[in-house]
């Protein structure tokens, strides 16, 4: 196994937990700004109409995937200005 995925896998970890945190955040502020609402709507919400709930999970969909992508493309970066090689 490569230096460069050894001492990724670790920060990896770390990085997604990370993420998760951002884009949760992310999307709260998302949303109050959106629907002006505190909470978002989950698929069980009876209360609320479908397009609530699907525009919910679009927007919650997309920012996750961005700060994911962003999050481990910055950790590759980093693992390779450490090694000198890309962590793949």
């Amino acid at each position: 196994m490569k230096a460069s995925k050894v001492a990724y896998k670790p920060m990896g970890f770390v990085l997604g937990a990370l993420s998760g945190m951002i884009a949760s955040a992310v999307f709260k502020q998302t949303w109050k700004v959106v629907e002006g609402e505190g909470d978002a709507p989950d698929a069980l919400d009876e209360d609320r109409p479908w397009r609530q709930i699907l525009l919910a999970a679009a927007i919650q969909g997309a920012i996750f995937a961005v700060v994911k992508a962003t999050v481990e493309r910055s950790g590759a970066q980093a693992t390779r200005r450490v090694t000198g090689t890309w962590p793949a």
